[in-house]
């Protein structure tokens, strides 16, 4: 299709036998072998390659009918983009005229031949285009393996591809946390859901570095930002605590405790990846009472089911930090820790699954099989950690309930009977070596 343009004042039209003086010949390896009847004024005017070819310099210009033909040899798939600029030159291609290149992959097309003929005008007037317009993803790629070998003249094309100066980083970092850490009204959820997305995105170690090297100012921001939204979180769940019984149960009341919830799950991964979590555990720890017993006193609802499972969501990840030592807490805190949580994950397990299995809404409820794995291995870690009579204690509780399949707690039980069983033979070994140490 021929591109609609403001065609030269001269009156000479492409294709026109009558006038024209040079025969342009388009050839492929594959034996295409097509002629396009031109005008010399306008190929000399508008293209270095021709310009060449034309001129009194050119090595065969003296054979006969040398300078009435011109050969132009192209591959298959570029035979089209070679058509197409041989019709661009000629129209006025300037500023005013933008709807030339029929997509961005006919322009880079375009853009290829033209700077490989020279032709600065079609050149520049492609760049301005690529430049200017939106690209699909097989379109980007495509430009980043053409465009880098096409010099200066093309860079403005890459110009959103460049890496960014750290100082924008953290600018967008840090307006992008405070988002997603505020409680926008609820039809702006997705938009916040969207930034926690490319929050995590940026600290994420692929193929790639991480976008963001957090150092101690980003990290003082991100624990103000965690502490805000924890301390809405404390005062929603303080209000619960000292309301009515089915407090937990009213739907706006719901709603903004799941939202909490949801956020500190985020939080939670945000602050590991940037290592900074002891505040974090502190926090759930001693809100730990509270958010049990404001849970337990919600009803069996599909709703208030979802929050206790996001609250266990929260609950796996503050455990992991604290059974795998990334978080160093007191013995007695770490046994607290199991008093509180490990009952109420035991009884709403079963539930969880029961609800999952026949509500209409079960989706909601689905939780990644592997947290739940997760979650139980971080139990066995914390109980084995414990001074033994602690282990005693709690295994103990595990055997005399009715809820003992989940979390399974085997594994610490065979590890506390073999460390019972040879403990005194043990440390009577011991005892012998300090005595022939101390003899000699």
């Amino acid at each position: 299709m021929e591109p609609i343009g403001k065609e030269e004042k001269i009156a000479c039209v492409i294709g026109d036998r009558s006038t024209s003086d040079v025969d342009v010949r388009l050839r492929t390896q594959e034996g295409r072998d097509d002629w396009l009847y031109c005008h010399s004024e306008i190929l000399v005017k508008n293209c270095k390659y021709f310009a060449d070819r034309l001129s009194e310099n050119w090595p065969t210009c003296q054979i006969l009918d040398s300078r009435n033909c011109v050969d132009v040899y192209c591959q298959e798939l570029n035979f089209d983009y070679h058509v197409n600029l041989i019709r661009l030159l000629y129209i006025v291609v300037d500023s005013s005229v933008d709807d030339l290149w029929h997509g961005v992959r006919n322009s880079l097309g375009i853009l290829q031949v033209a700077v490989e003929l020279g032709c600065p005008q079609i050149v520049t007037a492609c760049v301005n285009y690529l430049e200017a317009v939106t690209w699909e993803e097989a379109e980007e790629d495509e430009i980043l393996k053409i465009v880098p070998r096409m010099g200066l003249q093309a860079e403005p094309i890459l110009a959103r591809l460049q890496p960014v100066n750290q100082s924008a980083i953290v600018n967008i970092f840090v307006s992008a946390l405070r988002f997603a850490t505020s409680s926008p009204p609820p039809q702006m959820n997705d938009l916040k859901s969207s930034a926690q997305e490319q929050l995590e995105y940026m600290l994420t170690e692929d193929d790639d570095a991480p976008l963001l090297t957090a150092d101690d100012n980003i990290k003082l921001e991100v624990k103000e930002c965690v502490n805000r939204l924890f301390s809405q979180f404390n005062d929603s769940l303080t209000a619960l605590f000292c309301g009515s019984t089915e407090s937990l149960s009213g739907a706006g009341n719901i709603q903004l405790f799941k939202s909490y919830l949801t956020d500190l799950s985020w939080a939670c991964q945000i602050l590991s990846k940037l290592e900074i979590m002891r505040e974090f555990v502190v926090y759930w720890f001693d809100a730990s009472d509270k958010i049990v017993k404001v849970l337990e006193q919600g009803s069996s609802t599909t709703e208030v089911i979802e929050i206790k499972l996001r609250a266990i969501e929260v609950t796996s990840k503050v455990l992991e930090a604290i059974g795998y030592g990334t978080v160093i807490l007191p013995t007695a805190k770490r046994l607290q820790v199991l008093k509180v949580w490990l009952p109420f994950v035991r009884v709403t397990k079963p539930l969880i699954d029961s609800v999952t299995m026949n509500c209409e809404n079960a989706m909601l409820l689905k939780l990644d099989g592997e947290m739940w794995q997760s979650l139980e291995s971080t139990f066995v870690s914390i109980i084995l950690a414990l001074p033994s009579g602690d282990q005693a204690e709690v295994l103990t509780e595990w055997l005399d309930n009715e809820y003992m399949q989940y979390p399974d707690l085997t594994e610490a039980f065979e590890v506390w009977c073999y460390r019972s069983k040879v403990a005194k033979r043990r440390l009577s070994l011991l005892e012998d070596e300090h005595a022939m140490t101390n003899s000699f």
